[in-house]
């Protein structure tokens, strides 16, 4: 019997954790988080017809959706670890093959992990492996207590009840 890897292991697993706060947007894309640590974050959609635009190709809005979700999920995991939060303050997303169907996965990995900035880079792939959009997203870390939008950053209810903010390194 294997011993389960704590929180404070930067291999450590936050899926689970993820998957339970999968609410609003992460929701209405229907994104599922296949794994998530501090290092790489992977996710993915099966497309359905919400994911379309009207000549029927997936919208650019779920790609650049899916890299902000995974660059932003992965940022925040980090972030947490000194007790900040993460808001977004650039995505660029190319989008580079057609897709109609099956499923799209996300990969996202750190460029950069700054204490006032993170930049992170994610490749989205179809279900045959070919690349089908990129992107980076550039974030800010606010300390606790910090605002933006004219409302102090913290997630609601219970969100990181289930995650250990202890450091990881």
């Amino acid at each position: 019997m294997t011993t389960p890897k704590k929180p404070s292991d930067p291999s450590y697993d936050y899926v689970d954790e993820l998957n339970g706060l999968r609410a609003g947007f992460n929701r209405a894309m229907n994104l599922l988080f296949k794994s998530a640590t501090t290092e790489k974050i992977v996710a993915e959609i099966r497309v359905d017809d919400q994911h379309l635009q009207p000549y029927g190709l997936v919208h650019g809005g779920v790609y650049a959706g899916m890299i902000e979700t995974a660059c932003s999920s992965g940022a925040a995991l980090n972030a947490l670890a000194r007790g900040q939060s993460t808001v977004g303050l650039e995505n660029s997303t190319s989008f580079l093959r057609a897709v109609r169907g099956g499923t799209l996965t996300v990969t996202a990995v750190p460029l950069a992990r700054g204490r006032r900035s993170q930049v992170w880079e994610a490749r989205v792939t179809d279900d045959k492996g070919r690349l089908a959009a990129s992107g980076r997203v550039r974030l800010l870390c606010l300390d606790a207590g910090e605002e933006a939008g004219g409302k102090t950053v913290a997630l609601s209810g219970e969100a990181l009840s289930g995650i250990d903010p202890s450091p990881r390194r």
